[in-house]
């Protein structure tokens, strides 16, 4: 249970929607189920990867990351399931592929969906009979490895253009856990900052800090880049202001000039928790972004005259993650639709 709690602390934020990833890895991790981690570039999903491994029966054994992205196609398999001497054009000796390495332990198979098709039977192989071969190898090898998948890819569109398995697919997918944008989730920023500059900050020299004015700009822009994109920023600022209070001046141009204006429409000005500016007495942070978030939501909900899907729509957002921001700040539909003309608008 300890080992949980410590690989959990990776995890960092207090949204629903991470309390929801946190959840699923604590279903799924003393089991030896395969698991399909899906998000955006930049969310996190090896780390979740990692957190399933360590709090695992698996975790005295290896963890071993592939990206199939990054590997060639014609090297792939030999780098997967290893090869012996004189198999191929340059094999001088014989290779331990990346799942024999990983006996005992855990196979993280990143980017997935640009995994090549003559590729994708044979890991379905594996899959299915826990059994491999070398390249130019005769002998069958036992896979006693559990597989962790992820993807930014949507894999059911790629089955629709013929590149990617259907079968391969449903054996992946055995338990899914979707990581959710930084944008869905601005309410885990300031945690998030945080952890990063203890990261960045030298021991022994002044930590970096910001401003309240830095803090809301970075809680404000919508991080297509998600966390890596955040934590790149960040180290930037450590080391081009080391020791120093970073106010809005000193972040990158690219991060100011995408946020929302204050003279924008989207802040009513009936919505009394807007800031401004920043007060000089300093502000709860987290009931501003809440009261921020709970205004947005109701806002959408009454311009799309209480249908959920089309609120999402409008702030851009899963309806799955929309509906549990409603259940967390208790917000109900617009009661200007009857529960028919709900369900027929969102069917």
């Amino acid at each position: 249970m300890q080992a949980l709690e410590n690989s959990l602390q990776r995890i960092k934020g207090t949204s629903a929607a991470i309390k929801q990833v946190q959840k699923l890895i604590t279903q799924v991790a003393s089991t030896d189920a395969t698991v399909l981690i899906l998000g955006e570039s930049g969310t996190g999903k090896e780390m979740v990867s990692q957190a399933i491994h360590e709090s695992s029966p698996r975790a005295q054994g290896a963890f071993i990351t592939v990206n199939c992205a990054a590997i060639p196609a014609d090297l792939l398999e030999s780098e997967l399931f290893g090869h012996e001497k004189g198999s191929f054009t340059g094999a001088h000796a014989a290779h331990a592929g990346r799942f024999e390495q990983a006996e005992g332990g855990t196979i993280f198979l990143d980017e997935i969906g640009d995994m090549p098709m003559p590729m994708q039977a044979k890991l379905l192989r594996v899959l299915q009979e826990r059994t491999y071969q070398r390249v130019g190898g005769t002998k069958t090898s036992s896979a006693n490895v559990r597989i962790l998948a992820a993807t930014n890819c949507n894999l059911e569109e790629k089955i629709i253009g013929g590149s990617f398995r259907e079968d391969l697919f449903y054996r992946l997918n055995v338990f899914p856990i979707n990581m959710p944008a930084l944008r869905e989730r601005s309410e885990d920023i300031p945690e998030l900052i945080n952890a990063l500059l203890q990261q960045f900050n030298k021991p022994g020299e002044k930590p970096v800090r910001l401003t309240g004015t830095a803090l809301k700009v970075l809680c404000q822009y919508k991080w297509p880049g998600n966390i890596r994109q955040l934590a790149n920023i960040l180290e930037r600022v450590a080391i081009m202001h080391p020791g120093q209070v970073i106010d809005e001046v000193d972040l990158p141009e690219m991060v100011k000039e995408k946020l929302v204006s204050p003279d924008s429409p989207l802040l009513s000005q009936d919505f009394e928790t807007v800031i401004t500016a920043f007060p000089s007495k300093g502000f709860d942070m987290k009931k501003y972004l809440q009261d921020l978030e709970m205004h947005f939501i109701n806002e959408a909900l009454h311009r799309s005259h209480g249908v959920v899907q089309h609120a999402a729509n409008l702030l851009q957002i899963r309806r799955t993650t929309l509906v549990e921001k409603m259940r967390k700040y208790n917000i109900t539909r617009d009661s200007q639709k009857s529960d028919a003309e709900q369900n027929a608008a969102e069917a």
